[in-house]
């Protein structure tokens, strides 16, 4: 039997119908379809277990979060049989166990989450109304809603935070396209710095004259927007605009996108109105980042003392399965910021920078909005 390894309904009927035999093998219950996990377990195992998580299983367009179920609908509509799928297990639980030949014993596998569903765990947002933002060279903003799901009007997306004893937590994500891609720019692009760690110092230099906004839509841009489309944009630019100031614009301009996000989590669910950001990623390592994030959300954000959530948010999951971590209250309370950056930024001079980026934004947009 073998497994095609894919994460959308899209990918599954692509390979279906493109791959010579592929149908016919599906319909004899020789072909198997999963996620990148699915495929991992299946080779860990030997073969033994197909199976995936209900954070993956809910990317893969062929769910329903709300049933907890493969959607017959959603089959149909991509002709993929319900047999090719892998069975959907909590995010904690009994996956199977390696095969000797890997590890030189087997090992149980017990803990599965998508990425920035495991960074939510790792920062211990059990609680409605928790946020996280994970900053890499994309950015994604996961705030917890509880046991109900939350049907957004503000383009973001509903989905799975994590699932135990067979209860889902939903969740209201947003992706932003260019995060730390923009500092890479101008490390790599620009060339005016040699290392993102001076981006920060670099930008605390810039004339605070000059409003310069970096629109990064260097492959369009993401929630709340979704346009494919728009590219990137300089704005205010005069003869003395030099290396800090647009330093300092790629750097807000990833708390400015930041700001979409939770405005569009704000007036998709009243319980967002007030929450302190849990921070992690390469990005938050810059202070002057973290506290422009803080001044232009006015809101609190913590960075974490162990900044690698998703390895923790994973780990705990084996843990919790296996009986040797304590529960979802125990280890919020383990949880530790490693500083608080507090907002101090005018409440005019906020809302001025912020007008000034909507403008940005307005000028780059090839749909209407």
């Amino acid at each position: 039997m073998q497994l095609l390894q894919g994460a959308a309904a899209t990918k599954a009927g692509w390979l279906l119908d493109s791959v010579p035999g592929a149908r016919a093998e599906a319909d004899k219950g020789n072909l198997l379809f999963g996620t990148v996990d699915t495929y991992l377990i299946w080779r860990l195992t030997g073969g033994r277990v197909h199976v995936t998580d209900a954070t993956n299983a809910s990317r893969t367009m062929l769910y329903n979060i709300h049933t907890g179920d493969w959607d017959d609908e959603l089959l149909k509509l991509f002709d993929v049989p319900r047999s090719l799928l892998p069975r959907v297990l909590d995010s904690a639980g009994e996956f199977g166990v390696t095969d000797a030949k890997w590890f030189g014993r087997e090992i149980p596998i017990l803990g599965v989450a998508g990425d920035q569903q495991a960074a939510t765990i790792g920062q211990a947002c059990f609680q409605p109304g928790m946020l996280k933002s994970t900053y890499g060279t994309g950015c994604f903003a996961l705030l917890n809603t509880g046991e109900a799901p939350v049907k957004s009007t503000n383009r973001l997306l509903t989905t799975i935070a994590y699932q135990f004893d067979g209860k889902p937590t939903y969740a209201l994500e947003g992706a932003i396209f260019v995060a730390g891609a923009a500092v890479q720019w101008l490390r790599d692009g620009l060339r005016i710095i040699e290392s993102a760690g001076q981006s920060g110092d670099l930008a605390a230099a810039a004339d605070a004259t000059q409003s310069v906004y970096l629109v990064p839509a260097f492959t369009g841009l993401g929630a709340p927007w979704w346009d494919s489309e728009a590219r990137g944009a300089l704005i205010g630019l005069n003869r003395n605009t030099g290396p800090a100031e647009l330093a300092r614009a790629a750097l807000q301009s990833v708390g400015f996108q930041t700001r979409d996000l939770l405005d569009a989590m704000r007036g998709d669910w009243q319980g967002a109105s007030d929450t302190v950001l849990r921070v992690d990623g390469g990005m938050c390592a810059s202070d002057w980042t973290m506290q422009f994030l803080s001044d232009v959300l006015n809101a609190p954000v913590d960075r974490p003392a162990q900044m690698e959530t998703t390895a923790i948010g994973a780990a705990w999951l084996a843990g919790q399965a296996a009986g040797v971590c304590d529960g979802p209250e125990a280890f919020a309370e383990s949880w530790r910021a490693e500083r608080r950056f507090e907002p101090s930024m005018g409440q005019a001079r906020r809302e001025a920078l912020y007008a000034g980026w909507q403008d940005a934004v307005g000028r780059t947009l090839t749909q209407q909005q």
